[in-house]
């Protein structure tokens, strides 16, 4: 198929099955078609975690359509088989690996439905962005690339299985649950990591934590005043690859503000919802409480005081903090009572967030880490949601019981749950050893072979397919898991060259 046609074709083939809403023009024109076209055609189907039935859907008539072989598993992984080009008959077979979820993250004041819409994206220099949201860059760019190759008709490659899993973001459920025995492949290429100089060999496993309580409200006192504060403005970002930056977690910061509230100023809290994903660095963070009115004026003084304070401190890495105090005209009826709320934001600021130990194997590799990801507060219960992760497995549960004992000594439920492996590195591996002096040739350096903090599917899918050797690489991706997402294109056609390098020099059997 001529490169002109591509676009037409793709474009004309999925407009019949998709919504299309707002997408720049340029999207489509962009260097390297093949995976723009693929990657704005699946962008334009929602794609939410755990929701993942039309891009299934989508997934599978796209491979149909092409006349190759499709099947689905048991719990909604994708599985596409096209046979090797002629003359590659006698290399290793390959599996190619993405996950088909996205993280769905806007900003407040971003109207926009992730149920319906396709995601709005724009070009912005050398970065494609989208209005608002996340891009889905992570990881339907590499699920894009995918794509390029099943319907490319002059690119030389191996048999491949192209293995679309599904529920990435928030469990691994679709790398755990895949039966051993449905791949053939012998070596995977896992298209998910995000800058395109690393090669990655290993990754953190990961592990959820939820704290939940109840307790009894009680009356708001008289002579009570109102207040909304809001933290926002925050960059936000993906909780294991951006968790060393030292950039501000809303939950962390508002439980700042609230800590001595009660003793200075009679401060009682109604409720409290910040934060969203678990793999998501929380931006936000709202709380409505109430104060005695004889400490309005010393209130409003105090708390400026402690936000100039927090503003200072994070001024290069948060620039844009916002933290508004707002009076508000009616009073809520009921309130936590002054025990509980002591113990509660005690125990908020106890709890561990952030890098936790640094590796003693890998240089500049966070080894342990917590993100405080989500709390709500309000009618008499309480919940908080943690991702641990590490890439020792002991660290792994000895953190969790750490976030165990801080909510467990105010009373809380925890319940651990969700594990799931770290990949272990091998630096023997055969198909590294070709990547490496090939990333040389293309681009005249040697490529950081590294082990990343974040969770990726090798380590899980590594337990049915033992054997099976495993690689990890990708295009540049900024902000993931947060609206401000931006993938590079210039990188874009950096990975693309070395992925049909890699397709084209794969050992023999």
């Amino acid at each position: 198929m001529l490169e002109k046609d591509f676009k037409l074709c793709n474009f004309e083939f999925f407009k019949s099955k998709i919504q299309y809403n707002y997408m720049s023009q340029e999207i489509w024109n962009l260097e390297p078609r093949a995976l723009w076209n693929n990657f704005a055609s699946l962008n334009a189907v929602p794609r939410p975690s755990k929701k993942e039935e039309r891009v299934v859907a989508f997934i599978k008539d796209f491979g149909k359509n092409l006349g190759l072989e499709v099947f689905e598993d048991k719990v909604q992984n994708v599985i596409i088989r096209k046979p090797a080009t002629a003359g590659m008959e006698n290399r290793k077979a390959i599996v190619l690996q993405g996950h088909l979820d996205m993280v769905h993250q806007k900003n407040a004041d971003t109207a926009f439905d992730f149920d319906t819409q396709g995601i709005e994206m724009y070009v912005d220099g050398d970065w494609v962005r989208a209005k608002g949201t996340t891009l889905g860059a992570d990881n339907g760019l590499g699920v894009a690339a995918i794509m390029a190759i099943l319907e490319s008709k002059d690119l030389a490659h191996p048999a491949i299985e192209a293995l679309f899993t599904i529920d990435e973001e928030t469990g691994m459920t679709g790398a755990m649950n895949l039966e051993e025995g449905l791949l053939q492949g012998q070596i995977l290429l896992n298209l998910d990591t995000e800058e395109d100089d690393e090669i990655d060999i290993g990754c953190a496993g990961g592990i959820d934590v939820t704290a939940e309580a109840e307790y009894d409200e009680e009356e708001t006192p008289e002579h009570s005043t109102a207040y909304s504060i809001t933290v926002k403005g925050l960059k936000g970002g993906h909780s294991g690859i951006d968790i060393h930056k030292g950039l501000g977690n809303a939950n962390k910061i508002m439980n700042r503000l609230l800590f001595d509230g009660f003793d200075n100023f009679g401060l009682q809290i109604s409720e409290i919802h910040g934060g969203s994903l678990r793999n998501a660095i929380p931006r936000e963070s709202v709380a409505k409480v109430i104060i005695a009115s004889v400490y309005d004026e010393a209130f409003v003084f105090d708390m400026q005081q402690i936000v100039s304070e927090i503003k200072n401190e994070l001024k290069t890495t948060e620039p844009n903090l916002e933290i508004v105090f707002e009076k508000l005209k009616n009073t809520p009826a009921k309130v936590m009572p002054p025990m509980a709320q002591y113990y509660f934001v005690r125990s908020m600021a106890t709890a561990a967030n952030g890098v936790h130990r640094m590796s003693a194997d890998f240089d500049n590799l966070v080894e342990t880490s917590n993100n405080i990801a989500k709390v709500n507060l309000g009618k008499g219960k309480l919940s908080v949601q943690c991702l641990t992760r590490s890439s020792v497995e002991s660290a792994k549960f000895d953190l969790a019981n750490e976030l165990r004992s801080a909510f467990e000594l105010m009373g809380c439920e925890v319940e651990i749950s969700g594990s799931y492996p770290g990949w272990t590195p091998n630096p023997q591996s055969e198909i590294l050893e070709v990547l490496v002096p090939l990333y040389e040739k293309l681009n005249g350096e040697k490529p950081k072979v590294v082990a990343c903090h974040a969770g990726l599917e090798c380590g899980i899918l590594g337990g049915n397919y033992p054997d099976m050797d495993m690689i990890s690489f990708g295009p540049t991706i900024h902000g993931a898991h947060s609206p401000d997402e931006r993938a590079s294109i210039a990188s874009s056609q950096k990975f693309w060259k070395f992925l049909v390098e890699i397709l084209a020099n794969i050992p023999v059997k």
